[in-house]
């Protein structure tokens, strides 16, 4: 480890360890990539130790408002928050699955009252149904998450002993999902009329069902607990519920805990995620809401957004687009809409994450990274044709994304 790298590190943990929190000096820190060697936050700081981990999910977790700048508070609103999404999974995965009785014969959640025939809207049943339409979706979309590693199909150390409880044989929600008889096509619900969402290069055909490594009994995959925040950020959010894209979103947020050196937060990865994932939903749920697209809340109004800033700082590169009627809506709307996370290999999302959360206006300057990526190509665009710029622009050339942090710095500097 070099002398800076120790250095970085001796700053972080000189700002955390205060009492009360200088949100502007973590911000600082923050912004030119909290420490990781590789690329890999958590598991490549070997030689820090476990303050070096601590301080940078502590980092992460007050830039998205997780964790309040007084230190003295974070053990009792960790426990609470903790316990609370225990609630969550007792109210809306264990209580609604079907679940055996202690003999075994009796069926606890058939009534007379209410059965799976039950034709009454209010009916849980009824809501049972409704909630596999949102959850075969999930499903499919956490399966193929990240495919270029293997992490999330891997068994977590961790597994949801509340769940996966042998005394009473709970319902999973990947035992929902392989029993339900649902057609995938009335499920499939995307963001909007653009069909893919993923970048070429990342658009493996997920296996079938039956083609995973099966796991013994009490453990689970990574994508079974991102399946589960999902999940829950569906049923705790009807009017927004779930959209494809989201995944993109809590992908890397959960790898940045779960992948932690330090058990204590490993074992705390899925609350803590979930809370952090809500919080970050919560200032860009707009853009996968489709009502409000044209409102200057909306995702239609960034992607213009990001050509205006361009006519600005290189108005030929603008018009050339223009004139090859290259619209935003083309490539800024993934770009925008899953920041950036289906462009670059997730160790250069999470760097590039560290940039938008400590920035003070952190998706106005996603617009400027944005515009950054198009100048950086600007000679391969202004000789390329509609077909060549098309192609550039949906699988995305460049690699380094500390040079395009630095561009899209210049650029904010230059206002």
């Amino acid at each position: 480890m070099s002398s800076l790298h120790k250095s970085r590190i001796a700053d972080f943990q000189d700002v955390l360890k205060e009492p009360s929190i200088v949100l502007e000096k973590l911000r600082e820190l923050s912004f030119s990539g909290i420490p990781c060697e590789g690329g890999l936050r958590c598991l490549c700081w070997k030689d820090g130790g476990r303050d070096v981990a601590r301080a940078v999910l502590f980092s992460v977790q007050i830039l998205l408002n997780y964790l309040p700048l007084e230190r003295a508070s974070w053990t009792s609103i960790l426990a609470k928050q903790r316990g609370l999404y225990s609630q969550f999974l007792r109210e809306m995965i264990i209580q609604p699955g079907i679940a055996k009785a202690n003999m075994g014969v009796s069926r606890e959640d058939v009534t007379f009252e209410d059965h799976p025939l039950n034709p009454n809207p209010d009916s849980r049943w009824n809501t049972y149904f409704k909630d596999n339409e949102v959850l075969l979706q999930i499903d499919k979309d956490v399966r193929r998450l990240c495919p270029d590693i293997s992490f999330f199909q891997r068994a977590t150390e961790y597994p949801c002993l509340l769940i996966l409880d042998p005394q009473n044989e709970f319902e999973t929600l990947r035992k929902r999902v392989e029993q339900t008889t649902l057609k995938s096509q009335t499920v499939a619900r995307n963001r909007s009329g653009v069909t893919n969402m993923s970048s070429p290069h990342k658009n493996n055909a997920p296996p079938a069902l039956n083609e995973y490594e099966v796991l013994p009994n009490g453990c689970e995959a990574h994508w079974e607990v991102v399946e589960r925040i999902l999940f829950i950020y569906a049923k705790l959010n009807p009017g927004i519920a779930y959209v494809q894209g989201m995944n993109e979103i809590v992908g890397p947020l959960y790898y940045t805990f779960a992948t932690d050196p330090n058990s204590e937060w490993k074992e705390h990865a899925e609350a803590d995620t979930f809370f952090c994932f809500t919080n970050l939903m919560a200032e860009i749920r707009d853009n996968f809401i489709k009502s409000l697209d044209d409102s200057q809340c909306g995702i239609t109004y960034k992607m213009e957004k990001v050509y205006s800033t361009l006519k600005d700082k290189d108005v030929e590169l603008y018009l050339k687009l223009q004139e090859q009627n290259i619209k935003p809506q083309f490539f800024a709307f993934r770009w925008l809409t899953l920041l950036l996370s289906q462009e670059f290999l997730l160790p250069d999302v999470i760097r590039i994450w560290d940039s938008l959360f400590a920035d003070d206006n952190r998706f106005d300057f996603l617009l400027l990274v944005c515009c950054a990526m198009l100048i950086l190509i600007r000679e391969q665009l202004l000789e390329g044709d509609f077909t060549i710029n098309m192609r550039l622009l949906q699988d995305y050339p460049i690699t380094d994304v500390c040079q395009i942090l630095q561009k899209a710095k210049e650029l904010q500097d230059s206002k």
